[in-house]
């Protein structure tokens, strides 16, 4: 006799059902073996940065140590002042003319200091004092100052590339602290006197000294010295040659800032 049986429910259950949760198992492990496929290339990746981070490390160490010894005849801001010059239709030609720290009037070396960087002797490279009083300032200033010392200056202009970036100033503190621990301030200051521009397509005291003055820098005067480092800011808007009020008046201020800090005693154990 037939009986009733009950109803199996299992079988009942759509075929699909059994069928997606194998699918979600199934993409969660090919998910899985692809990432622990991937592995092998992570590391590699990783591996590959490291040593690109390690080469160019001791490359950059290895080129600070040459610019120790060697003169620095371009820079960036050299080649970018050739590029605007060439696009422009001016002329080319630069003037400069590397010159030993020993053979440049100390009255220009002061008067450097004494207008861009006074605790430059003292410091390793940033003068915290004067990166808080600019900031404090420029909350009331409608143009920024800046607070670079002349290490600073250096770095970036013997190193890096022009504009602002997050990138080039970490750089620019990187290079900053390594030209401080590897060069000295000697080698700083000369390398700063041979580089920073000067005026049109010049570069360093010498070359503004022949260009503006006749005669070399070893014979700067502590006026002449004084003028030339008034432009310093701004020396393709500033002249030596035709110096505005504002140049004249800041000139005298350098001036007066070089005897109150002793004269050249103030930079001779550099």
């Amino acid at each position: 006799m037939p009986t009733n049986r009950p109803v199996n429910t299992f079988r009942n259950v759509p075929r699909s059902a059994p069928a997606r949760r194998s699918d979600s198992r199934s993409g969660a492990s090919n998910r899985l073996r692809t990432f622990v496929q991937r592995q092998p290339l992570l590391k590699r990746l990783a591996r590959f940065v490291l040593k690109l981070a390690l080469y160019a490390f001791l490359f950059s160490v290895g080129w600070v140590i040459v610019l120790k010894f060697v003169p620095i005849w371009y820079t960036p801001l050299i080649i970018s002042r050739k590029v605007d010059a060439a696009l422009e239709g001016n002329s080319m030609n630069v003037h400069k003319t590397w010159t030993p720290y020993d053979d440049i009037s100390k009255e220009a070396a002061l008067a450097v200091v004494a207008s861009e960087d006074q605790a430059f002797p003292y410091h390793w490279g940033f003068d915290f004092d004067e990166i808080q009083d600019a900031i404090r300032e420029n909350q009331r200033r409608k143009r920024p100052r800046g607070a670079s010392t002349i290490t600073q200056q250096v770095a970036k202009n013997v190193f890096l590339w022009n504009g602002r970036s997050y990138l080039r100033k970490g750089l620019e503190v990187y290079f900053t602290l390594m030209i401080e621990l590897i060069w000295g301030k000697k080698r700083i200051l000369e390398v700063y006197l041979n580089v920073a521009e000067t005026g049109p397509m010049t570069f360093g005291v010498e070359a503004a000294s022949r260009r503006y003055y006749g005669h070399s820098a070893r014979t700067l005067s502590r006026a002449e010295a004084a003028r030339i480092a008034a432009v310093l800011p701004n020396p393709r808007l500033f002249s030596i040659a035709r110096p505005s009020s504002y140049i004249q008046r800041r000139s005298r201020q350098i001036s007066r800032q070089m005897r109150a800090l002793g004269g050249q005693a103030y930079i001779r154990k550099l």
